[in-house]
């Protein structure tokens, strides 16, 4: 009888982004189980890095994303992350911006594929809900919430930082491991 070998997860890094070009809100998060018969669920999240990626609007399209794409790459080879979790594109009435946001989209998921890092897409629902309670929470909520749940010690200056740091909360609350 073949027997199955069983690999239990005692902590996850988690490299979370809210995409963009102007702005792109970047987190490592980092979350200790209990032990090998607990779940992440048990442990708590350390912030280990958070910070706004942010081009000119007088860069060109190409440059600006070129910048994203080399500081994510920084921070895969620097944080070595587990996973690598995304803000979902939802409907922008703005049919440019949603386009160039889409292609950093596939631009930050082929960079973790090609570093060998899966990756997870949330709703911004799905992140409300995870970070605050509730799915239709404003962005304070979620920052009051966030700073409740772990020890921010540094002075986020842009919502989409705050965004970043609620997905990697969203991911790793949906994390379970069954050990």
């Amino acid at each position: 009888m073949l027997q199955k070998s069983i690999v239990c997860i005692t902590k996850m890094k988690v490299l979370a982004i809210d995409p963009g070009y102007g702005r792109c809100g970047v987190a490592v998060v980092e979350k200790n189980g209990g032990g090998p018969s607990t779940s992440l669920r048990t442990g708590k999240e350390i912030l280990l890095y958070s910070a706004c990626i942010e081009t000119p609007a007088s860069m060109d399209f190409p440059k600006r994303l070129v910048v994203v794409v080399n500081e994510c790459k920084r921070l895969i080879k620097m944080h070595s992350p587990d996973c690598l979790a995304l803000e979902k594109l939802y409907f922008q009435t703005n049919q440019k911006t949603a386009m160039r946001v889409a292609e950093v989209r596939g631009a930050l998921i082929n960079t973790a594929q090609a570093a060998g890092i899966e990756v997870f897409e949330y709703t911004p629902g799905e992140v409300k809900s995870a970070a605050a309670g509730n799915g239709s929470a404003d962005k304070k909520a979620v920052a009051r919430m966030l700073h409740a749940l772990m020890k921010i010690e540094k002075e986020i200056q842009h919502d989409d930082e705050y965004d970043a740091i609620a997905i990697a909360v969203t991911h790793l609350s949906r994390v379970r491991l069954n050990c």
